[in-house]
């Protein structure tokens, strides 16, 4: 049976290039037969990059088979994943999140998990010497998912080896990093067509702080204006999206890529307290700007309290 690579529901650019990449090497390298798949449409910037690299999107699955062979890339956490994983055959996990639990398997497997910024970084250590049978659009792959998830190095999840390997990657391919990061981030950054509901939920994860469920959106822009102006409409479908995803309250972190901040838009006393005992922010309109803040992993979700 094809062995289904996949990352985490709502997928970004790590959660589409990674599987592409994993699964390359299972089926070139390890004579395993594997294909990518994905738990939702990719947004605008993973899009971009299967255009850019000539690379067919994966099909979009929404459950698995019980038995189903599987490895999980990118997340650990059984929320982010179809309801039937447990009952699939998860056969490995690569990842660079916390350890979440919960996730239950039918034999002893391997799991990687390294405090990177980019799956695909710790996908390219573990291919190892085999890296130069890497096709350059699988290399471009990684390349723009390990971009992404430091924002060209801004991120403070960023490590000097994530670096080292997209520098590495970079010029094999003969690409002028800023250049080819501004053209993702100019891809990320156009949201027009995407509905306020599909903006939220675009890069979200469920988060709970002392009994409050939280779903802890963000939007990484370069264009933070064209997300702003949208704000009364967007807060107004911050409370419709809380109530079909059964969590109390959406968080909103609209990071801007090139000022280094975030805005987070506060629709009510929960969220400007939040901003309060969280990030020592004092909002006194309906948003209020984070200097710094670009990480949710590192930055926001660690310090949520309420």
């Amino acid at each position: 049976m094809t062995t289904l690579v996949f990352g985490h529901k709502s997928p970004d650019t790590d959660s589409t290039g990674s599987p592409i990449l994993w699964a390359w090497y299972l089926n070139e390298v390890k004579g395993i037969e594997a294909k990518p798949v994905l738990l939702g449409e990719p947004n605008t910037e993973a899009a971009f990059m299967l255009t850019r690299w000539g690379l067919d999107k994966p099909a979009i699955i929404s459950d698995l088979d019980e038995g189903q062979p599987c490895v999980v890339v990118d997340t650990n956490n059984p929320a982010e994943l179809p309801a039937g994983i447990n009952g699939a055959d998860v056969l490995e996990i690569i990842d660079h999140h916390k350890l979440t639990g919960g996730l239950e398997t039918k034999t002893p497997i391997t799991i990687t998990i390294r405090p990177l910024a980019c799956t695909a970084t710790i996908m390219i250590d573990m291919i190892g010497n085999d890296y130069n049978k890497i096709p350059d659009p699988v290399k471009g792959a990684a390349l723009t998912c390990i971009l992404s998830d430091t924002l060209e190095f801004r991120s403070p999840t960023t490590t000097d080896h994530d670096r080292e390997v997209a520098e590495k990657l970079a010029s094999d391919l003969g690409i002028s990093i800023p250049d080819y990061a501004a053209e993702m981030f100019a891809a990320k950054s156009d949201v027009s067509s995407f509905s306020d509901a599909e903006l939220i939920r675009m890069d979200s994860k469920e988060y709970a702080v002392s009994g409050t469920k939280f779903r802890v959106s963000v939007l990484e822009t370069t264009a933070p204006a064209a997300v702003l102006d949208r704000k009364a409409s967007l807060m107004d479908s911050m409370t419709q999206v809380a109530k079909e995803d059964g969590v109390d309250q959406v968080l909103l972190f609209v990071i801007d890529i090139l000022n280094e901040e975030a805005t987070l838009l506060v629709p009510n006393d929960l969220v400007k307290t939040v901003a309060e005992k969280s990030f020592g922010a004092h909002p006194e309109g309906d948003m209020v700007v984070l200097p710094g803040i670009m990480s949710r992993k590192k930055q926001i979700i660690p310090h949520l309290a309420v």
